[in-house]
């Protein structure tokens, strides 16, 4: 009887197992802008700058160089009447940014428009709300006046920034970003208040940002001095306190 012959096992190593794709990560579901122009918004002749600007500004360290500039007085010959400064207009202001990251600052004209100036400011974001829980901040930006030179004050790009008569770096102007515009969104039905934003609000590139993102929304009064000075005062829930904070544009 003939022995049929076993076939010789295969000495060829398995093919190797493909790697699992990973599954695509979800994105940042972000509140759909709805936001209206404001009356005055228009685009600015000088955004190219104001980008190159930025730039440079980021790259500053946060510094706090004691040095007094001018005085300043409160009110001056204003007063409070109902919560209101004599001769201000109500604006809403929103003090935002993470924890130990620069500030930033966005004046609308109500709560459901874009805002009309957003500002940078070399101050952390916790350490600026920490002082103002203590009493009262005045902040000062100067700049410098240019003869003949028809740019409006809240339109300059950067400026010398003192915080209770310190030097405390610069502040600059800057475009609404889409992070910024998501967080004015996500606070649009809120007048005034404080707190903690979700992690959904900004992009995936900040989530792993060191800290929270803070913000601080209230009225704030905007009176107009003259064409080189300007001044947002925060005013307090209650209208008898005065201003929490202070923040005053003059060009010298």
């Amino acid at each position: 009887m003939v022995v049929p012959q076993q076939p010789a096992p295969s000495t060829r190593s398995p093919p190797p197992t493909q790697p699992e794709a990973s599954q695509p990560t979800t994105p940042t579901r972000r509140p759909p802008i709805s936001l209206q122009p404001s009356h005055r918004h228009n685009p600015s002749k000088s955004s190219r700058l104001l980008r190159r600007f930025r730039s440079v500004f980021q790259s500053f360290p946060i510094v706090n160089i004691p040095s007094c500039k001018i005085p300043i007085s409160l009110h001056g010959s204003r007063g409070l009447h109902d919560g209101h400064i004599h001769g201000g207009k109500r604006m809403t202001g929103t003090l935002f940014g993470f924890r130990k990251a620069r500030v930033n600052l966005a004046i609308q004209e109500t709560p459901r428009s874009l805002p009309i100036l957003l500002l940078e400011l070399a101050i952390p974001t916790g350490k600026l709300l920490q002082d103002m829980g203590m009493g009262l901040v005045r902040i000062a930006l100067e700049c410098e006046k240019h003869p003949h030179d028809k740019t409006k004050i809240i339109d300059e790009a950067i400026w010398s920034l003192y915080c209770n008569g310190r030097k405390s770096g610069y502040a600059v102007k800057r475009e609404a970003t889409d992070d910024d515009l998501s967080v004015m969104q996500t606070l649009h039905a809120v007048s005034m208040g404080a707190g903690v934003l979700p992690s959904e609000v900004t992009s995936d590139d900040h989530q792993g940002h060191d800290g929270e993102l803070m913000y601080m929304r209230a009225h704030f009064e905007r009176v107009v001095g003259s064409k080189d000075s300007e001044t947002y005062y925060m005013m307090n829930p209650d209208g008898n306190s005065g201003p929490e904070l202070s923040i005053f544009f003059v060009r010298i």
